[in-house]
């Protein structure tokens, strides 16, 4: 049997060695890999969990663990899980939770949140050549200081895993616009990639949102405002490089787009959320929990992101920031109104989400409607609702920018 090239797929078993892994060479992997599931199993043995996945075809892979929640992450270049669900897959009892999508262009993970600390075993992945490939892996449970240790460390480097070019800073601090230049929009398509969001048999809240921000940016450039996309395709982007594109971009407004699910309680109808210390009420609160953890099940250290003499400076550029932010707020459920937009009886309310959380970029999250209701996915379809709720956000932008910038004006005098 010809081996073609080999790789190597670093995994954290103790950040010291490396395990090897084959795969085809380029020109021969004539299409992306697949995960097989009806060969594929999470399996409790042996006193710890058996992950076997098979594949179409041989990948560059790696594997490594975090912590707070315990998770085993496993990066491939690149698989299609196709439309199965994660927990079809999932026949092991300490595996809390299974999610897995695309992460970065060019990139799939695969995150298992684990009911404790394990450490990795074994690993390998065989190549079979026409009859494709298995990666599989045998956790068992470890000691938590070790495991804390090890989670620490975070991803081991790999060759084929690139980071993204660090934003360049801004050469003069951001100001206040005046009306001088364009708007600056950062829109915010919500989840993506390996966190679909809300779901129904259909529909996933990330494929709703996306379409919709698609839109509304076109809206937006077409009355000559400069509109940023977080994300433009099936992609992963972690709560924090939201924030980052929009202070890259030296946005004047942060909008978050989300179409999410509530079991419980009225959840039908338009939204708009401001930053808050504290949810408004409980179902903002589960919504909260919901998007942030978000990252948690992408694999994400969300460890050490925060400072106290940081936290501090922000709170005192958010002092100016807030009353701003909630004035947009009005002005956007007021013009949605206006336009005959069906509203959640509550049409403003807070909560703590974490895009909210850029302390000199005024930002709002925009629920344009529930997943879980019937009423509002028939409305996300209709071509009509969509331009009248895109053309109210547009008038609500324009006549806040007006106001705003007279403000600002005053100010610097």
């Amino acid at each position: 049997m010809r081996w073609p090239w080999r790789i190597v797929g670093i995994l954290a078993v103790a950040l010291a060695a490396g395990l090897a892994s084959r795969a085809p060479r380029a020109e021969e992997m004539t299409a992306l890999a697949r995960l097989l599931p009806s060969q594929s199993r999470l399996a409790d043995a042996g006193g710890g969990i058996e992950i076997d996945l098979a594949l179409s075809q041989g990948v560059p892979y790696r594997a490594f663990l975090l912590d707070a929640p315990p998770r085993l992450v496993l990066d491939f270049s690149e698989v299609s899980f196709g439309h199965d669900r994660p927990e079809a897959l999932n026949g092991s009892e300490a595996v809390r939770a299974l999610s897995w999508g695309v992460v970065r262009p060019g990139w799939s993970r695969l995150v298992a949140e684990l009911d404790g600390p394990y450490r990795i075993a074994s690993a390998e992945e065989r190549v079979q050549g026409a009859a494709g490939a298995a990666i599989r892996l045998k956790l068992l449970p470890e000691e938590a200081g070790r495991f804390a240790e090890r989670a620490r460390a975070g991803p081991p480097p790999a060759a084929r895993w690139t980071l993204p070019r660090a934003a360049v800073p801004s050469e003069a601090p951001m100001r206040r616009q005046t009306g001088d230049r364009p708007l600056v929009v950062v829109l915010d398509p919500g989840h993506g990639g390996i966190d679909p969001g809300a779901e129904t048999a259909t529909e996933k809240e990330a494929d709703v949102v996306l379409a919709f921000a698609r839109d509304l940016s076109e809206t937006l450039r077409r009355a000559g405002m400069t509109v940023v996309l977080t994300r433009d395709g099936d992609t992963f982007v972690p709560l924090e490089t939201r924030i980052s594109v929009a202070r890259a971009a030296r946005a004047d407004v942060f909008l978050s787009i989300h179409a999410d699910s509530l079991a419980e309680g009225e959840a039908t109808g338009a939204t708009v959320y401001k930053l808050a210390a504290t949810a408004s009420d409980s179902a903002s609160a589960k919504l909260a929990e919901r998007h942030d953890r978000g990252d948690l099940l992408a694999g994400v250290d969300l460890s050490g992101q925060d400072d106290t003499v940081a936290a501090v400076l922000m709170d005192l550029a958010r002092s100016e920031t807030e009353p701003r932010a909630d004035r947009l707020a009005a002005t956007i459920a007021a013009e949605l109104k206006r336009a005959g937009i069906k509203m959640h009886r509550h049409p403003i309310q807070e909560a703590g989400f974490s895009v909210l959380k850029s302390p000199d970029i005024p930002s709002l999250l925009l629920e344009i409607g529930f997943l879980s209701s019937e009423e509002d996915r028939a409305r996300f379809a209709d071509p009509v609702w969509r331009s009248v709720m895109q053309g109210a956000i547009l008038t609500a932008l324009q006549g806040w920018a007006v106001a705003d910038a007279a403000e600002a004006r005053l100010i610097r005098q």
